[in-house]
Formats: C-alpha cells, structure tokens, sequence
C-alpha cells in the first residue's frame, strides 16, 4: 500500500511539472519553445520530459504547442485580424503550414474561420428518428454535424453556433434522394443493426481528437471500452480525462460511436446526448448480436 501512494504522489507532481510546461506555452504560444527549454522548466532531460509529457497531457510537446497557435490564430481571426498577420502572430512559420492543418485542425481555411465559416455552404435536414428529433448537416465532403435534441429550432441554434457565419439552408431537392438514404442507414444503426454503407464524413478537431474518434470508429458493434482502454489504444494510457472530453466534443453522433465508450466500473458515464439515449443504442446492438 505504501507502494501505491508513494506512486501516486510521484505521478501527482509530475503532473504538476506538465502543467507547468503547458500554462507556459500557453501563455505565448508563437514563441519559439525549445524541447530543451521546456524540459528545463519541467526540470527533466529532454529525454523524459518528452516522454512524460505525452504519457500526462496524451500528445507530444510539438503537438500541444501546434494545438496552442491554432487556438490562437482562431482567436485573432475571430477578431477580424489580417489574415497573414494572424498566422504569424500566432507563432506558424509560413502560411504553408496553416493550410497544410485545414482539413484536420481548422476545418475550413484561414479566411473563411475569421468570417466564422463565410464561403462555407452547409446543408441540412431534420427528420424523426427511433432516439427523437435528428438534424444533419453536410458539407460537399460529407456529413459534418448530427446530432440529437428537442426541437428543429434547438438543432439548427447548435448548428448555427458551430458555423455563426456559413450559408446554412435546407438539404436541396436535388439531395433529398442522398439524405433519405443516408436516414435509412441511420436507421439501421440506431436499431443495432451493421452499417450496410460507409457515409461520408467531414470530422473535424484537433490531431488527439481524430485519434480518439478513429479508435472508436474501430470498436465493433455490440463492444465496449473503457475510458482506459481507449486511452491506451491511441497510446496514451494516462489520458483518460482527454479521452473523455474527445468523446464529449464529438458531433457526429452514432456514426463515431462515442456511445461505445464506457467507465471502468461497467456505468454508462456520459453522453450529450443522453444517457437514455446511449442506453438504447448500446442495448439494441447488443440485442442484435444475440
């Protein structure tokens, strides 16, 4: 028992040390912060600070502080600053380098993110579903927001406060015949049954988020894993609380199945949707696997 404490105390102040490490990047993020310079503060060799680091925050050094400048140039390009001279205010070396994060981290490019989604045009379509009132929205790539809630006012506020400034309007004729095959398929799977197509998706977040949304995209139907356990299947065993929040910000719901994911003790833990409503998924799959 003495064992155990002792070890939880060594990793409560190494924690400490990490946070450390991140209030200062976050503080100046476009500084230019050395591996080894960060590892002194933290009063560590490179070595292990680079491995401590990524087993307490879940990323590497270099992905914190690249996930810091985006935050940042976020920030500036809310508050209508010169596009150019946001990207390297906020510490990003060329232009280059921003455009090369678009499709992951930004979602858009630099531009259309400062006008908050200007130029971006975003389709939608509510329907009924076996879990309630459901509303979509796609991009040209794919399907970029689902999501649950009471009302189709309630769902289009949400969408509407993801992208404050895109061209939102209703799901074309021309694409009702997509979108009614993409309510089938939804259908299936929020009976439980397997997917019979892969639907396109536009997903969006940053680089530990697409981990995690791509590890739950590999549990199979009818299983569950722990917070833990997905913690580690991206490499990450310590970041539990990061996965947590990871499956909390999804916004692609049943499609990237955060209702998978589970605590330790075998309880549902949580769902913005609903636990009723994760209950119901998990319980049909399972149903089916009978």
């Amino acid at each position: 028992m003495k064992t155990r404490n002792t070890r939880s105390d060594t990793t409560g102040r190494l924690a400490q040390r990490m946070r450390a490490v991140c209030d200062l990047i976050a503080r100046d993020p476009a500084r230019k912060h050395s591996l080894q310079a960060l590892a002194a503060c933290a009063s560590m060799s490179p070595f292990h600070f680079q491995r401590s680091f990524k087993r307490i925050v879940g990323v590497t050094p270099k992905e914190f502080i690249d996930g810091e400048r985006l935050r940042s140039l976020k920030s500036k390009l809310r508050a209508k600053a010169n596009v150019t001279q946001a990207i390297y205010e906020a510490g990003f070396g060329s232009a280059s380098r921003v455009y090369e994060r678009v499709d992951s981290r930004l979602g858009m490019t630099p531009k259309q993110y400062r006008a908050g989604g200007a130029g971006v045009e975003i389709s939608h379509a509510a329907a009924d579903s076996a879990l309630g009132r459901m509303l979509i929205g796609a991009t040209d790539r794919g399907i970029c927001f689902l999501q649950f809630g009471a009302s189709d006012a309630e769902l289009l506020q949400a969408l509407a406060a993801e992208y404050p400034a895109a061209t939102l309007q209703p799901m074309p004729a021309a694409q009702r015949g997509a979108f009614d095959e993409w309510m089938r398929e939804l259908a299936r799977r929020i009976e439980g049954d397997a997917g019979g197509a892969d639907l396109p998706l536009d997903v969006r977040g940053t680089s530990f988020q697409m981990k995690v949304w791509k590890a739950l995209l590999r549990i199979p139907r009818g299983a569950v894993l722990s917070y833990t356990e997905v913690a580690r299947e991206v490499g990450s065993p310590r970041a539990v609380r990061a996965v947590a929040n990871a499956c909390a910000s999804n916004r692609i719901a049943v499609l990237i199945p955060c209702h998978r994911v589970i605590r330790g003790d075998g309880t549902l833990g949580g769902y913005r949707w609903g636990l009723e409503r994760k209950r119901a998924l998990l319980d049909r799959e399972r149903a089916k696997m009978r």
